[in-house]
């Protein structure tokens, strides 16, 4: 008796979208899916809860490029645009005791007392940012403004940039970059080339204004502690460090935040739920975190041997992707009702959507508090807020990796 013939891999459109449809149809075939990306490169991606959870975890498993051959062979082109997630140097591609020095660097500012002692602050800056909301509103003929741009962006935007000690003058011109080089994935070689040269140069600008006039931020720690002994903290993990903290500081809590409000417009019954006191902000957040994750898949890991995985053997140095939306609605470990959306939910928790094991996001309590308060404020301020257009005609992300909308037109209104 043959046995049955694998499923050809999957062609990744660069142009992504929205990934659930896609992620069933490929979850229905098993926990792990070979894949082509963008380039013509071989490479995997996860998709089932547990399998995700053993493979983000697995001692196997490392997140240096040295594991995978093809990066250095010859194999995928210098100029391949999905490089950039190998090439940077920093703890999010470090192993072992060179990621643990890395992490510790950062790891304070981002403690749970550390991160409590920002809220008054991200609550003065929610509250006037909803002010603004407010006011582009009112001077819409249509009573329209895109939360985006005026709330759900310059928020944890403004945070991360203070933490960093990074001028507002930068904020706009570091997003755009940020965006070209890490999410869209229906970029150019020679844009994405482009985009990391402009924005290394821009965070060494930065770094080069911390050096000269060393404040109370993370960036003048950061330096100090490179200043004290040299072997720590080399120029290009510097760089490669601010680029993670600004990256994954602004970009996954903007979709966070998007997403999440775009739950709550299209399920009003979740949302009275928050509102009457049946459920928290908090629920609201872990539940969007499952359901809608910000990040979709996420590049790359390598198994440094032959690794099986739910029955799915993924060959050494393969680049394998980490797929958050669909561990996300995987019914085996969230329920028959997991593309559903429900804030009472139990176990929502569970989700991987910050990682899992040595690499767990070093930022989840600053998403989760930001997350949290701009919903609280938002509704509060806002409770009427709606969505200004059917939600399926949102333009959606064009990229694999963000999971989100690209633009998110409310009308902002109180009753």
């Amino acid at each position: 008796m043959s046995s049955p013939t694998p499923a050809p891999a999957h062609v990744v459109d660069p142009a992504g979208g929205c990934p659930h449809a896609l992620n069933a149809e490929l979850r229905a075939r098993g926990p792990v899916a070979d894949i082509v990306l963008p380039g013509g490169v071989s490479a995997a991606v996860v998709l089932g809860h547990d399998a995700l959870k053993e493979f983000l975890s697995h001692p196997d498993v490392a997140k240096d490029a040295r594991h995978c051959p093809a990066l250095h062979d010859g194999t995928i082109p210098a100029d391949w645009p999905l490089r950039v997630f190998a090439n940077a140097q920093g703890m999010h591609t470090a192993d072992g005791a060179d990621h643990r020095r890395l992490r510790s660097l950062v790891g304070n500012a981002f403690t749970a007392r550390q991160v409590e002692r920002l809220r008054p602050r991200i609550e003065a800056l929610t509250a006037g940012l909803l002010d603004d909301l407010g006011r582009a509103a009112a001077e819409d003929p249509d009573g329209i403004a895109d939360l985006r741009t005026h709330f759900a962006l310059p928020l944890p935007m403004s945070v991360i940039c203070e933490l960093l000690g990074v001028d507002p003058e930068h904020h706009a011109r570091l997003h755009e970059l940020t965006y070209t080089v890490v999410i869209a994935t229906d970029t150019t070689p020679a844009e994405v080339m482009a985009a990391v040269r402009e924005l290394v140069e821009l965070l060494g600008t930065i770094a080069a204004a911390r050096r000269a006039a060393p404040g109370d931020d993370l960036t003048s720690a950061l330096i100090s502690a490179r200043e004290d002994d040299g072997d720590r903290l080399s120029e290009a993990e510097l760089i490669g460090t601010m680029r993670l903290m600004l990256v994954a500081g602004h970009e996954t809590t903007l979709n966070l935040i998007s997403n999440a409000v775009r739950a709550l417009c299209t399920h009003r019954d979740q949302l009275a739920l928050v509102l009457e006191g049946k459920a928290t902000w908090s629920d609201v957040v872990d539940e969007t975190l499952r359901w809608d994750g910000p990040v979709s898949w996420f590049p790359f890991r390598y198994p440094t041997r032959d690794l099986t995985l739910g029955g799915t053997v993924i060959p050494q140095g393969t680049p394998v992707l980490a797929g958050y939306t669909a561990a996300g609605r995987d019914e085996a470990s969230h329920g028959r009702d997991a593309d559903r959306f429900d804030v009472t939910r139990p176990g929502a928790a569970r989700h991987l959507s910050f990682g899992q094991g040595a690499h767990y996001c070093v930022g989840a309590p600053l998403a989760r508090l930001e997350a949290t308060i701009a919903l609280e404020q938002l509704f509060t301020r806002f409770p009427a807020l709606d969505l200004a257009v059917p939600e399926a005609e949102l333009p959606h992300q064009r990229s694999f990796i963000g999971n989100s909308v690209d633009a998110l037109p409310v009308r902002p209104v109180r009753h």
